[in-house]
């Protein structure tokens, strides 16, 4: 893991140590589209799922339930999430503390690839977001696909909202993203994928679905 890694790290351990215990009651409200990204999965039974930047486990268990006989795999930066995420899924994902920006699938998780990579709402508390986004990439198999949703640039929102939604979100370290779209066409020009990509909630949040050719 990096220096920034590290810092990170232990910035986000301190920011969840107690906040994981409530985390899920009070961003219900406005993590927007992170049900949609989970049913456009559409993943067939025995296909490999990873989430980067997992945090308590809850998408991971919403996949599970949508979609019974996948296998569930997620990491995380924070010791204090993955405790979070232990308890929920009572052993139902295999789950590994590691830096999104940096990871090795192989090594933590013994799998070359999957067939659905998540990135929900983590990309904007990331520092080096644009290296996870690649990193997520690179684990997907041929014929799979990565998605993500985050905060959009919120343009078609009355102004104060905007503001104020910036300034709230900025005292939990989030950055929404606003080049994210432009990163994830480069990304797939590079790597030779499919990118489709959304506004949704008209512009609240973006989604980005990656899709590699089988």
């Amino acid at each position: 893991m990096s220096d920034m890694g590290e810092d990170h790290a232990a910035l986000m351990d301190r920011t969840y140590r107690v906040q994981r215990r409530f985390y899920d009651l009070t961003r219900a409200w406005f993590l927007l589209g992170r049900d949609r990204l989970i049913a456009d999965l559409d993943a067939p039974a025995g296909a490999r799922v990873l989430e980067v930047a997992c945090g308590t486990g809850r998408n991971l268990a919403e996949i599970g339930r949508w979609f019974p006989g996948v296998h569930l795999h997620g990491l995380d930066i924070s010791q204090e999430m993955l405790k979070s995420a232990r308890a929920r899924l009572e052993g139902r994902a295999e789950l590994a503390l590691a830096d999104a920006a940096g990871f090795d699938a192989q090594a933590l998780f013994g799998q070359p690839g999957f067939e659905r990579v998540v990135l929900s709402y983590s990309l904007s508390m990331i520092p080096e977001w644009e290296a996870a986004l690649e990193a997520a990439l690179d684990c997907v198999a041929p014929g799979g696909s990565l998605h993500v949703v985050d905060f959009g640039d919120q343009a078609d929102l009355p102004g104060w909202f905007r503001l104020g939604l910036r300034a709230w979100l900025a005292r939990f370290h989030v950055s929404p993203r606003a080049d994210l779209f432009d990163a994830a066409e480069r990304l797939a020009a590079r790597s030779g994928t499919r990118c489709d990509a959304r506004r949704l909630f008209r512009g609240y949040a973006w989604s980005v679905t990656m899709t590699r050719p089988g």
